[in-house]
């Protein structure tokens, strides 16, 4: 597996889990509220902050229906861009610098060639794919060529699509990929998070870092995504889930609930330990205390043949394992042996 660096991360296989906040929208066009929501983020515990860059009219047409809200069933896409808040290219250069005051990587989603040159002009350290965009192979080529790590999500997508993303990417000489196993369901359901696809994208593309991006609600999905495997998470996060500018904000985990994740990832990651089974420095004293070995069950006098009877299995600090306890019966006692006194070699003949 391929080490991919972002910002003072390392992606990979011997490094902490990448936790990146999805902010998206959820900034309501406030340059406040989007500074809360780096703060946050940061004081959480969050490796990144991502938000998302697009202008409506290059993303939709007039007339193409939502897919991500029931509720919304009817209306626009183009109308829901158009009606939230977006921010302004200063803006986005305050929230940039902001994130570097704060120590968290910023960086966003670019939906179009315009957004990602302006995000190449902040110095974004990576870019992230959404999964509409995984077909776009000629987008996918343009960004791909900034010559920047590449985080993308394949969601409602073939094995195939994630094959030709792959390829694209790597056509420009790029080979930064961080593919992210992804539901487009929102939200999604604890029982269609198909969670074990993290370990087909491992088997098919080993050579690359996989992570998962995340639409379930609550906040235990991550750790078990983690615990399958996934070396990047990325959840929508929100300040406040009383906010109704977008969809998001309901679905999103507030900043309690993001420092309960982190702390959740990182507790998954130690408890991971390693492939390897040696006996701890901890287990000691068990290994020691807690083991049977055989000792005698009465006292055994010097010169007697040793039957089955004069002998059991007790926890005691030395001795001979239970599984000699055959080999040992018939042997001589070379010295008096008195009741619980262990039975060793150097005491038979």
């Amino acid at each position: 597996m391929k080490d991919i660096i972002i910002g003072n991360k390392i992606i990979g296989e011997n490094h902490p889990t990448f936790i990146v906040t999805e902010a998206g929208c959820n900034h309501e066009g406030s340059l406040d509220i989007a500074k809360k929501l780096v703060k946050q983020a940061a004081l959480s515990g969050a490796d990144a902050i991502k938000f998302q860059s697009y202008d409506p009219k290059k993303l939709v047409t007039k007339t193409v229906p939502y897919f991500w809200v029931e509720e919304k069933e009817g209306t626009s896409q183009l109308e829901n861009y158009q009606k939230q808040g977006k921010l302004s290219k200063e803006e986005f250069r305050k929230v940039a610098e902001y994130a570097k005051e704060n120590n968290i990587i910023f960086f966003s989603t670019p939906f179009d060639e315009e957004n990602a040159d302006f995000l190449e002009e902040l110095n974004v350290p990576c870019y992230k794919i959404a999964a509409t965009d995984l077909t776009n192979i000629p987008f996918l080529k343009y960004v791909a060529k900034k010559d920047k790590p590449i985080i993308f999500s394949a969601g409602m997508c073939t094995i195939g699509e994630i094959e030709e993303a792959i390829e694209a990417i790597k056509s420009t000489g790029n080979d930064q990929i961080i593919p992210l196993h992804c539901m487009v369901i929102y939200p999604t359901p604890a029982r269609l998070a198909n969670l074990n696809f993290i370990k087909t994208l491992q088997n098919l593309f080993p050579e690359h870092p996989i992570g998962f991006s995340d639409h379930t609600l609550g906040i235990n999905i991550p750790a078990i995504a983690v615990s399958m495997g996934a070396k990047l998470i990325e959840k929508h996060y929100t300040i406040d889930k009383n906010l109704t500018g977008t969809p998001d904000h309901a679905m999103s985990v507030d900043p309690n609930e993001l420092r309960s994740m982190v702390q959740n990832i990182r507790e998954a990651e130690v408890c991971l330990g390693s492939h390897i089974r040696t006996i701890l420095p901890e287990e000691l004293g068990a290994h020691t205390y807690g083991r049977r070995k055989i000792v005698a069950k009465v006292d055994i006098p010097e010169n007697s043949l040793i039957t089955r009877e004069m002998i059991t299995c007790k926890r005691t600090g030395e001795g001979l394992y239970p599984k000699f306890i055959d080999i040992i019966i018939g042997k001589k006692a070379k010295t008096y042996i008195r009741e619980d006194e262990s039975i060793t070699w150097d005491k038979i003949s």
